[in-house]
């Protein structure tokens, strides 16, 4: 087993949260939100991205706008929905969950 597999699964894993938490401080433009997960040490690709802002919007928990560009094509800027502001505090409570328990799982004996 890889620990880089491993690594790739649980960064996929929280992709979601992350993307939902950056746009819960307003909208972004895709290459804004990859600058923000890079700048994390979450590196994301346009392929990757893309395909999961659809699935959010699919599942009504995102929307976008357009906006004209100077420098090339319209801009699509992506901004949480109502449903997806109650997606995210669903979300906190479940990583505060999950973070307390990998915290306990993970203490040792000299810690307690």
């Amino acid at each position: 087993m890889k620990i880089e597999n491993t690594q790739s699964q649980m960064r996929k894993g929280i992709l979601e949260y992350c993307i939902l938490s950056i746009l819960k401080n307003g909208e972004a433009y895709p290459s804004d939100i990859i600058e923000k997960l890079k700048k994390a040490k979450l590196i994301v690709v346009e392929g990757t991205l893309y395909p999961l802002l659809t699935r959010l919007k699919n599942a009504e928990l995102l929307q976008y706008r357009w906006e004209e560009s100077s420098a090339g094509p319209p801009r699509k800027y992506y901004s949480l929905t109502k449903k997806g502001n109650t997606f995210l505090l669903e979300l906190d409570s479940t990583w505060k969950d999950l973070a307390k328990a990998v915290r306990l799982t993970t203490k040792t004996k000299k810690d307690e």
